[in-house]
């Protein structure tokens, strides 16, 4: 099987379920960002340590990818049959606050920043902050199931706090943001 088709080179592509939507289609650039995201998620996998706790976020991290095609899936199909599970939000919020636990109050806005795993892990916080913004675009013209909202969202949060955690974790204090 070849990699390439040749059919998306007039710059269309299929949904699933077969109809043919413009490339930058809103649900292509939700389902688009989806995979970037993933991909980036991907990266601060391949640069976590073998020990705890960096080996498991990499568990986490893994489930998240694999939720983030479903997700992908769900966004790229007008009528999809699969649904996001409410208990993948419940999961996020409790590895939130368990990595919340390990690290001290904010006190003010922080730059992003400190150890390469740290930044990558805001960039990638980041790209979830953009395709949270895709989807809400997305939600204006199609039924979008608000679970996956609310998964981004938190999954946006979890990313924030565990940029911090690498930081701390090597000892790394956070870089305060000064007007």
């Amino acid at each position: 099987m070849k990699i390439y088709t040749r059919k998306g080179d007039q710059g269309y592509t299929s949904l699933f379920g077969g109809e043919k939507v413009p490339k930058d289609n809103l649900r292509v650039e939700a389902y688009g960002t989806a995979d970037e995201l993933n991909s980036i998620l991907g990266l601060i996998v391949s640069h976590l340590k073998n020990e705890p706790p960096y080996s498991e976020i990499r568990d986490s991290l893994l489930q998240i990818q694999s939720d983030l095609f479903t997700i992908g899936s769900i966004l790229a199909s007008p009528n999809p049959n699969v649904i996001l599970d409410e208990q993948r939000v419940m999961d996020l919020e409790k590895l939130i606050d368990k990595a919340s636990e390990l690290l001290s109050p904010l006190q003010s806005f922080i730059l992003p920043g400190g150890t390469s795993l740290a930044a990558e892990t805001h960039v990638a916080r980041t790209v979830a902050r953009r395709f949270e913004r895709r989807i809400v675009g997305l939600s204006h013209s199609n039924a979008i199931d608000p679970t996956i909202l609310k998964y981004v969202n938190r999954l946006s949060d979890l990313l924030f706090v565990w940029a911090r955690l690498f930081n701390h974790l090597d000892g790394i204090s956070d870089i305060l943001w000064k007007k």
